[in-house]
């Protein structure tokens, strides 16, 4: 096996380099579309899960309303619980900072409004660290901020050294910007983010009496759904684990990112298809090497297996290539773009590359196992090839229009799959269907190829040239259905993609 392919296989790809240069990127494509996707999509749940860890600290619980805020009269029972050890209360909101200078940089940022005598137990990344020459009561004073690195960078990029080189800047309130004085900064990562006292960001933004969560932490040895039964709180009030707000935004971006998973999944299947379509032409024209082979004693099996191989290589070339360029593509995308490929739910969030080796492996695996079923049905006919008539110039392909009522069913089945409910709320079905529609749509092209030439022929009639060329693609139908085939396959890609993106916009 591999002297024939250092000599017959290598032949065929040095007479025609640039056809299979075209499966190997087709393959390179749909592995650097899937890997990179799945690199961004976890880098970004992987930072936006530490920064929430990093704002929130390690309560026990935490005291949330379903919608809208709390009110602080809660915050006065919860607190003097006989099992509650520490009670932090919190003030979140997004709004915009403008920075100083000429240009007004306007950033997105996160502010966060806390208890100064209890973050540093709480949560100590939170805790005001005042710059040098500021007053150590400032992280009470009102209109006072500290901000995170991420901030830092963004609204003041020289750094803050001390009290006096403390440029000015604003806050956004609704429609109104409110002067606010940097006083130092804080250690949490993450996104932009600034820090305040409580009740200063409830005078700054107009939300007195108003908490967005209160922080819990208990006594030892209290049970947790005990003590939230004794409670009695509201019906609209929720008290959960730590955890749960990057449950929360895994959950809402999860259908965003199978979207994307399964449309990456569809660019391995073109690159399938176009590993089909190069080794389908591949194998007919050296159809008569292919029964010289098997005249000298070349049996059907082996045949078989050096078509798979020819594949198997090129997807090997290609998904190499593929992890190569999905790595890139990934480290591009999150510096430029963020981690959330215009879904919005990681905004602000620059996460850092989190390459996987078991991911590479697993794409890899898929673009190489892409490539093998897409070399099955060329190798299938090298494995059928008649030697005798094939030698003969009597064993081409003929302009059969092959089984286009596998097509009809195909199609038939996606519409009773795309009625079909969801799973774990996932439509899988509906996935499925999608899949089915595509290969069912290429397994009519035949006929739409034959109906399509029949209606061209009578304008090429005056034409010799144009008449023969509809004449053999009339008879070689299945070859010009193949061709088509690979624009079909990665045209539905391109608009699949283009409409999914721009409707979660």
């Amino acid at each position: 096996m591999l002297a024939l392919l250092r000599t017959f296989s290598w032949q065929e790809l040095r007479h025609h380099p640039w056809r299979n240069a075209a499966a190997v990127v087709a393959v390179m494509l749909g592995v650097a579309l899937a890997f990179s996707v799945h690199l961004i999509n976890a880098s970004a749940l992987g930072e936006f899960a530490d920064a929430v860890r990093a704002v929130n600290g390690q309560p026990d619980l935490e005291l949330r309303r379903a919608r809208g805020h709390l009110d602080e009269s809660l915050f006065g029972r919860v607190a003097t619980h006989p099992q509650v050890a520490l009670a932090s209360p919190v003030l979140e909101l997004s709004t915009y900072a403008i920075g100083p200078g000429a240009d007004r940089k306007r950033v997105p940022v996160r502010v966060v409004g806390v208890d100064a005598l209890s973050v540093a137990a709480m949560a100590p990344a939170l805790m005001p660290l005042p710059a040098a020459g500021t007053d150590r009561l400032a992280v009470l004073a009102p209109a006072t901020v500290f901000l995170n690195p991420a901030a830092m960078a963004a609204l003041v990029p020289g750094g803050l050294r001390d009290a006096r080189s403390a440029p000015a800047l604003q806050l956004q309130s609704a429609l109104t910007l409110r002067p606010v004085r940097l006083a130092g900064s804080v250690n949490a990562g993450g996104a932009p983010l600034a820090v305040m006292d409580i009740g200063a960001a409830q005078d700054l933004f107009g939300m007195a009496g108003k908490l967005t969560r209160i922080d819990l932490r208990l006594r030892p040895g209290t049970d947790r759904a005990a003590f939230i039964a004794a409670m009695q709180l509201p019906a609209d009030v929720t008290a959960g684990e730590p955890g749960d707000a990057a449950q929360r935004v895994s959950n809402l971006s999860r259908a965003y990112r199978v979207n994307l998973t399964v449309l990456a999944l569809v660019a391995l299947f073109t690159g399938a298809f176009l590993v089909f379509s190069v080794l389908a032409l591949s194998v007919a024209q050296r159809g008569p090497q292919f029964a010289l082979l098997a005249v000298l004693g070349a049996t059907p099996r082996q045949r078989l297996a050096l078509v798979l191989a020819e594949s198997a290589l090129l997807g090997v070339a290609g998904s190499l290539a593929g992890l190569a360029l999905g790595t890139a593509l990934a480290s591009a995308a999150l510096q430029l773009l963020g981690g959330d490929l215009g879904g919005g739910y990681f905004a602000g969030v620059q996460p850092r590359l989190q390459w996987s080796l078991p991911a590479a492996l697993l794409y890899g695996s898929l673009g190489v196992a892409a490539a093998v079923v897409g070399g099955w049905w060329p190798a299938r006919a090298a494995q059928a090839l008649p030697p005798a008539q094939t030698l003969k110039g009597l064993g081409s392909a003929s302009g059969r229009a092959g089984r286009g009522w596998v097509g009809l069913v195909l199609i038939a089945a996606s519409a009773g799959l795309a009625a079909l409910p969801p799973v774990f709320g996932i439509p899988l079905a509906a996935y499925v269907a999608i899949g089915l529609l595509l290969v069912g749509g290429i397994a009519l092209l035949p006929w739409g190829v034959a109906w399509l030439l029949q209606r061209l022929q009578p304008l090429a009639a005056r034409h010799p040239l144009t008449l023969l060329a509809l004449e053999r693609a009339r008879r070689m139908r299945g070859t010009a259905a193949i061709a088509v085939g690979g624009v079909v396959a990665s045209l539905s890609l391109a608009v699949a993609l283009t409409v999914m993106v721009a409707s979660f916009r």
